[in-house]
């Protein structure tokens, strides 16, 4: 049986992210543009090309192929009214209790362990498909990735760093691994 191969690439910077604030659907900061296609030939082989339905995973997917497959799937944590909000300006109770109760949701989106039950849904479908797989996407969704494959507690969530443009490898062969490859 062919493996799976999953390689999860988080979004380019954006201007909020540069200013601290939760996201919405921002672009990214780069010519994106100007650099369509510019990754395209960082794999040996063509893989399937997915993303999430935000612009910022839109454009960033632009840089590794022309035509990617948007996947609601892979869409960003819904914050809910703290959208653009700077974390300076919520209410500190109300940050303290969505970071330490991952059931908690109070910006009236999506709480972590929602989050994380979709991704988990989705990941158990791309076990299904041989063959390799891009996806870009957002922190929270790489997080929730790593949660789910590594099955880590969601008490972990938090202390994953995920940094833009940031590529996360994973295998499946009947059982999850997290790959760590050099670039020499």
């Amino acid at each position: 049986m062919q493996a799976t191969r999953l390689t999860l690439i988080c979004h380019a910077v954006t201007p909020l992210q540069k200013q601290g604030r939760f996201p919405d659907d921002e672009s990214v900061v780069m010519d994106w543009q100007g650099a369509a296609l510019s990754l395209a030939g960082q794999y040996k082989k063509t893989p399937r090309l997915l993303c999430g339905p935000e612009a910022r995973t839109r454009q960033t997917a632009g840089l590794f192929g022309a035509h990617p497959v948007i996947d609601d799937a892979l869409r960003d944590g819904d914050v809910g009214t703290w959208k653009g909000q700077a974390i300076g300006q919520l209410d500190s109770d109300e940050l303290t209790a969505w970071r330490t109760d991952s059931s908690r949701a109070p910006h009236g989106g999506e709480s972590v362990d929602q989050v994380c039950a979709r991704v988990a849904q989705w990941i158990k479908s791309v076990e299904a498909q041989p063959g390799h797989v891009v996806a870009i996407t957002h922190p929270f969704v790489i997080r929730a990735a790593l949660l789910y494959v590594m099955q880590f507690p969601v008490s972990m969530f938090y202390r994953i760093d995920v940094e833009p443009l940031s590529a996360t490898q994973l295998r499946f062969n009947d059982v999850w691994r997290l790959r760590l490859e050099t670039h020499a």
